[in-house]
């Protein structure tokens, strides 16, 4: 079984941090733009604390991403080299 991207933890994380006090203070109460503020603050805080190896293993597969050694090539890559260089041989050049 394939393992689940460091991205979709941590945004799951980031949602759940979110919405549980955000339930919380709704339950309770609170206006529901108050409670939206707070629960900002509180899942802001949280994860700023607690999400840290999650942070940082979803940065690194972003940078090993953005940094290949080797460039990612697709299938048609060298047909549509070959149709732009053709197009720029047999087009006049302005004198």
């Amino acid at each position: 079984m394939k393992s689940v991207p460091a991205w979709i933890w941590y945004t799951a994380l980031r949602i759940l941090l979110f919405a549980v006090p955000l339930v919380v203070l709704l339950v309770a109460g609170v206006p529901g733009w108050i409670a939206a503020l707070v629960a900002a603050l509180f899942g802001l805080s949280a994860s700023l604390l607690f999400l840290r190896r999650p942070r940082e293993s979803m940065s690194n597969d972003l940078y090993a991403v953005r940094h290949r050694e080797t460039p990612l090539v697709h299938e048609d890559d060298a047909e549509e080299d070959a149709a732009i260089d053709a197009d720029t041989t047999t087009r006049p050049t302005a004198e």
